[in-house]
């Protein structure tokens, strides 16, 4: 197949008009798949013995990629999952490429002949509900600091929010009650692939917001960190992995647990599973795009699956008469 040109000018296509302007990505999944590319580019420059800016679409053959693929995994040691997220960002711009140069549709087929791999899916981690309350009970009240930590884990735990939805949650957002407990409360989340979602909030939630965002303007950001910047969310994650020490030392079961932002964002979900929440509502309330998403929480909670085998558990039986003991029987079967 011939030569249809540059590969530079595709993948700004493919980044900035595409992702951006076309489908309106979410600033994650642009991040992640610039971030394939500027792997990919590298490495097939080398395989072709190019310099980066020469590479043609067709240098990104089928046997590059694979090679890619599994120096992904050999060289830099990254996950199955890994692998996987990478080349689906491969076959994104692959079919990209394919739908705007019928030329490159062949090479579109070839590279996407390429298949996942298999992984073996890891049990979610959440937290038992004494647990949770432990590691809400960590921060030191007494302070600024502390309080904002203590309100930003009551904040994850009352909504399921993510590290990045939390981080970018502004005071515009957040619609309070005039009375806590008496008015309902709700904030805003802008999710993933840029989705809304309507969270309710506890009034506890509320009564601790409400000094937070005193007298700062609705475009401000709710968190912020010691300098009165917005937190990041890689500042959210330290708030929880110091909760997390310090509960560790007072509860030994949270010794064995990996907890991070998304460890209380499965807690969350698993809650609300326990307390009768539907499957529905629950992916609304974790802005899952699909229910199959949601059904993971189902499956792992291990109090719901003993209560069920509870109510499907066999009393003990009076054991059975032997038949053979039936002279009646035998004298019947010995006519047949």
């Amino acid at each position: 197949m011939a030569d249809a040109g540059k590969l530079g000018p595709w993948v700004r296509r493919f980044l900035l008009e595409h992702l951006i302007e076309e489908r309106n990505m979410s600033v994650n999944t642009q991040r992640s798949y610039r971030d394939t590319l500027a792997l990919l580019i590298p490495f097939a420059a080398q395989q072709a013995h190019k310099k980066v800016d020469e590479l043609t679409v067709l240098d990104l053959s089928e046997q590059c990629v694979a090679g890619f693929l599994a120096d992904l995994e050999g060289t830099r040691g990254c996950a199955i999952s890994t692998r996987n997220q990478r080349l689906a960002a491969i076959h994104a711009f692959s079919h990209f490429v394919a739908a705007h140069s019928p030329e490159h549709i062949a090479w579109c087929d070839q590279v996407r002949t390429i298949p996942f791999k298999r992984c073996t899916s890891k049990l979610i981690t959440y937290l038992e509900k004494p647990e949770m309350d432990a590691l809400l009970a960590a921060p030191d009240l007494k302070t600024a600091q502390g309080r904002r930590d203590h309100l930003m884990l009551l904040f994850l735990y009352n909504t399921g929010a993510r590290a990045d939805e939390a981080a970018q949650l502004l005071i515009g957002n957040l619609d309070l009650g005039a009375v806590p407990g008496r008015d309902l409360s709700s904030v805003k989340i802008h999710g993933k692939g840029r989705k809304e979602r309507r969270c309710p909030l506890w009034p506890q939630t509320v009564k601790e917001l409400l000094p937070a965002i005193a007298a700062r303007q609705p475009d401000q950001h709710v968190f912020v960190n010691r300098y009165g910047r917005p937190i990041t969310r890689f500042g959210i994650r330290g708030i929880v992995k110091r909760a997390a020490k310090k509960a560790a030392g007072r509860l030994s079961s949270l010794r064995a647990k990996s907890i991070s932002t998304h460890c209380i964002r499965h807690t969350t979900a698993t809650h609300l599973l326990r307390a009768g929440v539907d499957l529905n509502t629950i992916r609304g309330w974790l802005g899952h795009v699909s229910l199959d998403t949601t059904n993971i929480y189902a499956e792992v909670d291990m109090e719901m699956k003993a209560k069920a085998l509870a109510h499907c558990e066999v009393n003990g039986t009076k054991q059975a008469r032997r038949w053979d003991g039936d002279k009646g029987i035998l004298a019947f079967l010995r006519t047949l």
